[in-house]
């Protein structure tokens, strides 16, 4: 088969839409992959259609992306954002309504591409529904997850372990981002190797490359000839933020700590609360700076005005994050977690920190704020090495997996 024979497909991402910008709520770097790929197979002259659970009651039964890929709003439930833990008890009505939009449109599309848990359960009743292949992209998974969650956060609920478990051995294709990933969905959830299929994240370089640091921080009113430590991501405890601000108080003082995103989930208000008030009794209030998530666009410019990104994640599927700041040429100080390690050359493109202590991330950072010349080798080569990672490498291999699971 050729790549025309696959014309058309479904993404389901029930708990967010593609259209959010990430950084809060439940938005993350999902919202980028799916966006991302949506427009890059529409690009490639794939029709691909995004079911998503409306949680706006204005916004329209069916939007068109700027990448011209549309979404549809699938009424299940109240029309408003909701908690994770109450969005299972609408699955069904997703899944239903999910049905008769297609068959009401007559579409009939190739293959279901489902993304995390929640839309994964969607997938597997869909394609028994319309008998279609299933693939499946995580992106998260309970049990890695609770491995590595700190002590005070609570464990996945055993509806989505169990629900992970059952979509690994319905789906005709699993996605792992990593090797890593591909590993733990071995060990932890026993995934039939053949079933399996290793597939990264790509990054837009016409939108994440290097630039003028000094012109960076005109842009954005930074301050010049000061470290600057970048960190971008929700705000919730498997991210790390009480890890980066920890490790700000133990860097020069004339460093400053920039925490962009929103707080995430149940307890992301309060995972908000707490690190603001911990840098204030920490005495670094006036040189760490809370900014609210940022459009995905404008992300470039804060890279380019950095020193050095900071990703201290619990857990971390792959890290599209330290892949967008390397293509900047940012170097990046991450936990040697998950993905990253896939994503970060140790000691070429950034350091890799074995565990959470803020005192080992500081040390890590401080070492790169010390030797300009070691920072500078580290920026060139993050910005070579980041190449390797593209949404149109991305899309090829899906294509080669969907053709796979379609025969």
């Amino acid at each position: 088969m050729t790549d025309s024979a696959i014309d058309e497909v479904v993404y389901l991402s029930v708990h967010t839409s593609p259209l959010l910008a990430p950084g809060t709520g439940d938005s993350g770097g999902m919202n980028v992959y799916i966006d991302e790929l949506a427009t890059t197979m529409t690009g490639r002259e794939v029709d691909v259609t995004v079911f998503t659970r409306r949680t706006d009651p204005e916004a329209p039964e069916v939007a068109e992306a700027e990448g011209s890929y549309r979404v549809v709003h699938v009424t299940a439930g109240p029309p408003q954002p909701l908690a994770m833990t109450q969005l299972p008890m609408y699955v069904g009505e997703f899944t239903e309504t999910a049905y008769r939009w297609l068959d009401d449109h007559g579409q009939r599309p190739a293959l279901l591409h489902s993304h995390y848990w929640l839309s994964g359960w969607a997938g597997v009743v869909l394609k028994e529904m319309l008998d279609l292949p299933l693939a499946n992209s995580f992106h998260t998974l309970g049990r890695v997850k609770d491995l590595a969650r700190r002590v005070d956060e609570p464990l996945s609920s055993p509806i989505r372990t169990l629900t992970e478990t059952e979509v690994i051995a319905q789906s005709d294709c699993v996605i792992a981002s990593t090797p890593h990933e591909f590993d733990d969905l071995v060990q932890h959830y026993g995934a039939r190797l053949e079933r399996l299929c290793l597939s990264p994240p790509g990054v837009d370089h016409d939108l994440f490359l290097p630039g003028d640091r000094d012109q960076a921080r005109e842009w954005l009113g930074l301050p010049q000839g000061v470290p600057i430590v970048l960190f971008v991501g929700r705000i919730q405890s498997h991210k790390g933020p009480d890890v980066a601000v920890e490790a700000a108080a133990m860097l020069s003082p004339s460093t400053h700590l920039l925490v962009i995103g929103g707080a995430s989930g149940a307890q992301g208000a309060e995972e908000l609360a707490r690190v603001q008030r911990r840098a204030d009794e920490l005495d670094i209030d006036h040189r760490v700076h809370f900014l609210p998530n940022q459009p995905h666009r404008a992300l470039p410019r804060f890279y380019q005005a950095a020193n050095v990104l900071m990703v201290p994640s619990r857990s971390e599927s792959f890290g599209l994050v330290a892949a967008e700041a390397q293509a900047c040429g940012l170097p990046v100080v991450a936990a040697a977690t998950g993905g990253l390690p896939y994503v970060i050359d140790d000691g070429v493109t950034g350091t890799l920190v074995a565990g959470h202590d803020p005192a080992n991330h500081a040390a890590a950072v401080q070492a790169i704020i010390d030797h300009p010349e070691m920072a500078r080798a580290m920026a060139q080569k993050a910005a070579i090495r980041s190449e390797r990672f593209s949404w149109s490498a991305t899309a090829d291999r899906l294509l080669e997996l969907y053709r796979g699971i379609v025969d």
